[in-house]
């Protein structure tokens, strides 16, 4: 029974050992030399310490925060809960006649025609236009309106970088959205020579650039600046010399009025005249208060399907979508504060710490978020021990080296099936939080961040995949 007991312990400190070692080479990663740290493995059974190091350190946690927003999604909307777009008209129709408006109403809607779920909008316009032509209708005396009241008309949290809010991971979040807000500029470059633009998708969205790129190297370091609502912007930076067709990815400025354009063209060249010109609520400066008479109906794929893809690659654009249908329906306020507010009050009923959690939006793309590792493990183990859509949850992470934005990381074997994370990145910050299951089957819940590394950050992942191995093997 003694040497049962001695063989244990004796395992017990290899195992803590070649951990500590495993941390002891990270952290001195000369990567690292003026980085903060902020490290936290908790047993995934009761919530225990496995291993720590400034765990309670509050840092910029990048992506890794959407991990908070999805949960608190799923737990007080449930993951059947949808959106719906409206498609209707005001007024009154006569011998085929409509004096009144079409009238496209938002309902908060993040992934509205979105590449990500063909299959479940399939051409979502073209199927308004035939609805609207079974209608009745035939000519229109009026307008095609957005409605894109339901949110507030502040779509970028105001402490985003100017340089992300007009790039496609930085688009903002409207009552209608579409196309994940994202459209396509592109280029023919040859070096030396400024980049010549030759077109853009959708091709019916028109916007002026002040073109300041330069086509050098091979990488792209090119950034659209562009405000919400705005119709003009400037490209700079560079992009691969001699591409006859590179793509930057840029966000729509207005997808309401976007929408109201492709739905006012489609329409006159189904054959119906319309007199007046599309327009938004916005513009109008009021919401639509006529009784809508309803022509069709989009509805979104259910909230875990939406969250799924969310936390596989990282879009910003759901996650703030969520904060502010959060403020919506628990403060009846649909602001970016008050979808925070909602979160917040989460966390602290989860019994999370908030002492050191500082939040600014739901995506984790504002560098004045702040959280402590600590403090998002053990969410993620009040979501295991008992979280109504844990499975859910759980789910929407995905497997290292295979799925995501972890696809191409952890492809060593000895992470096969064994790791599920939510990464995060932004400049000099590098993050990971999630689930690993060890060699000898003991679940763990690991969260790292990484606050002002220097050097790659593929020098700094690959750190950060030795540091996870040890995890795995050595428990």
């Amino acid at each position: 029974m003694r040497l049962s007991i001695l063989l244990f312990l004796a395992c017990f400190n290899v195992s803590l050992i070649a951990q500590e070692t495993a941390l002891d080479r990270f952290i001195k990663n000369d990567s690292l030399a003026h980085a903060s740290i902020s490290f936290c493995v908790l047993d995934a059974t009761d919530g225990k310490p496995v291993l720590e190091y400034n765990s309670e350190k509050s840092l910029a946690p990048a992506s890794i925060l959407k991990l908070v927003t999805s949960a608190t999604a799923l737990d007080l909307l449930g993951p059947d809960y949808t959106f719906k777009t409206s498609v209707g008209y005001t007024g009154e129709i006569k011998n085929g006649r409509l004096t009144g408006d079409i009238i496209i109403k938002g309902g908060g809607d993040p992934s509205l025609g979105s590449g990500y779920f063909l299959d479940h909008y399939g051409d979502f316009v073209s199927e308004w236009i035939e609805d609207i032509k079974k209608s009745g209708i035939k000519s229109i005396k009026g307008r095609v309106i957005a409605d894109d009241s339901y949110f507030d008309y502040l779509p970028v949290p105001s402490k985003w970088l100017w340089e992300d809010a007009g790039n496609y991971y930085g688009a903002g979040a409207y009552g209608l959205s579409v196309y994940d807000n994202t459209y396509e500029i592109h280029f023919k470059t040859i070096a030396g020579i400024t980049p010549v633009i030759t077109g853009m998708i959708p091709d019916n969205y028109a916007f002026d650039f002040s073109n300041w790129l330069t086509a050098t190297g091979t990488s792209d370091k090119g950034y659209v600046f562009a405000a919400p609502y705005s119709t003009n912007g400037w490209l700079a930076g560079t992009i691969p010399a001699d591409d006859d067709d590179f793509v930057l990815k840029a966000s729509i400025t207005d997808p309401p009025l976007l929408v109201a354009k492709i739905v006012d063209k489609e329409l006159k060249e189904a054959g119906i005249e319309i007199t007046g010109n599309p327009t938004t609520t916005r513009f109008e400066k009021r919401p639509v208060t006529a009784p809508l008479k309803l022509i069709s109906e989009t509805v979104s794929p259910p909230l875990s399907e939406i969250i799924e893809i969310l936390n596989h690659f990282s879009i910003n654009l759901y996650a703030e979508h969520l904060t502010k249908e959060m403020g919506r329906v628990f403060r009846n306020s649909a602001t970016t504060e008050s979808g925070i507010e909602v979160i917040k009050e989460f966390l602290s009923d989860s019994g999370i710490n908030m002492s050191g959690v500082f939040l600014e939006d739901g995506s984790g793309l504002s560098p004045l978020n702040a959280i402590n590792s600590k403090a998002l493990a053990m969410l993620l183990f009040q979501l295991k021990k008992s979280g109504k859509y844990f499975n859910e949850f759980y789910d929407s992470l995905p497997y290292a080296g295979k799925e995501g934005t972890l696809q191409y990381y952890f492809k060593d074997p000895v992470f096969e099936t064994r790791f599920r994370a939510k990464s995060g990145s932004m400049t000099r910050v590098r993050s990971m939080a999630g689930f690993v299951r060890t060699i000898s089957d003991k679940e763990l819940i690991v969260c790292l961040i990484i606050n002002h590394y220097s050097g790659s950050s593929r020098y700094i992942m690959s750190g950060i995949e030795e540091l996870m191995k040890g995890i795995i093997l050595f428990n």
